[in-house]
């Protein structure tokens, strides 16, 4: 299938107020297939949101474009001007759907009027009365009223802010979607219906291909079809959802996957493990790889660190070959069933315990 979203090679950086340079993306290379969904995981400051807004191409301080190309639907917007790529690219090409979703509405204004505005800046044709129609269809299909389109954004409930955005995010149909982290301030409920309408949103045609991002690392394995894990501004590692969320190579990844809890068939015996350490200082790029002053397996890695391939589609980043990875993680896992985390079942019945025969509670 071919990519609709080519990156290749993408350095971005931030200036500060004393002129130092922080690389936040560097050197990034992805591609995203038509008809599918990309997951973008990492801890804050990754580079993630970055990330997502260097892919659209558009610049403004204090980020600012290094080097690389960006490729979407075999268009290459990587040298046009910034009026050009609002007026061209934005909206049609690319739509982005901020993390901040809930406060991105102006309150003095009608939701229509967001709507108008966004069909104008794009040169449409449209009467009033057709845009209406436009706008109620495609609430709709968000499962929102047509009252809303007469409603200002503090009438509305967290929820139907959120599909409000992605309905005017989507408004154009865009051929690839970003979604920095659409469900992160929404109750569970509310995330499921968020993630529903983003997928029906790709199956009816509106939206071609979608970049997911999140701190959920679960919610990834059930809304992409690969994941892809961000560490200092690096691509370490890709794969299908499945193989990212059971069997992870890179250190990072694997620590990742590790240190939060995955309902899923498999992982509920899993101990959970912290990541110690900090990501490293961006305003001087690390040599070698920047996860190892954090890495349990290989305190020394210095030199040119290349990928390394462990079958179709999947790509990993670190000193240490396949093999020797699962044999480490194997040893790892045989020697954390040893030391079990204690219950709560067990401490229940410790305390029951203590409370028969009378003695203070500790």
């Amino acid at each position: 299938m071919a990519a609709i979203l080519e990156v290749k090679n993408l350095t971005t950086y931030y200036k500060t107020r004393m002129n130092e340079r922080i690389c936040s993306v560097d050197n990034v290379s992805f591609s995203l297939e038509d008809g599918k969904s990309l997951g973008i995981a990492g801890e804050s400051g990754c580079g993630k949101s970055t990330l997502a807004m260097s892919v659209m191409g558009y610049y403004f301080p204090p980020l600012y474009y290094d080097s690389g190309t960006i490729i979407i639907d075999g268009k290459d917007i990587t040298s046009l001007k910034p009026d050009v790529i609002r007026q061209t690219v934005l909206g049609t090409d690319i739509a982005y759907i901020p993390q901040a979703a809930m406060n991105a509405l102006n309150p003095t204004r009608k939701i229509m009027r967001f709507i108008e505005d966004v069909l104008r800046a794009h040169g449409s044709a449209l009467t009033k009365k057709e845009m209406r129609d436009l706008a109620e269809d495609r609430f709709g299909i968000l499962n929102l009223p047509p009252k809303v389109l007469d409603q200002y954004a503090v009438e509305l409930s967290g929820g139907m802010k959120q599909r409000t955005v992605i309905a005017i995010s989507t408004i154009l149909n865009p051929k690839v979607l970003i979604a920095d982290e659409p469900s992160s301030a929404l109750d569970v409920s509310s995330q499921k219906i968020v993630i529903k309408l983003l997928h029906d949103l790709m199956e009816k045609g509106f939206v071609r291909a979608m970049l997911f991002i999140t701190h959920e690392l679960p919610l990834l394995f059930n809304v992409t079809d690969d994941i892809m894990v961000m560490y200092a501004g690096e691509i370490v590692e890709r794969g299908a959802a499945r193989e990212m969320v059971f069997d992870p190579l890179m250190p990072y990844s694997k620590g990742l996957m590790n240190s939060i809890i995955v309902p899923e068939e498999g992982t509920r015996g899993h101990v959970l493990q912290a990541i110690p350490g900090a990501p490293p200082n961006l305003k001087i790029r690390p040599e070698g790889c920047r996860f190892s002053e954090r890495c349990q397996y290989l305190k020394i890695c210095e030199g040119t660190l290349n990928d390394k391939k462990a079958g179709p589609g999947r790509i990993y980043r670190c000193r240490l070959g396949e093999a020797k990875l699962r044999e480490l993680y194997r040893k790892q896992e045989a020697e954390a069933k040893k030391f079990p985390l204690i219950s709560h079942t067990y401490v229940d019945e410790a305390i029951a315990s203590v409370e028969t025969k009378g003695e203070e509670r500790p």
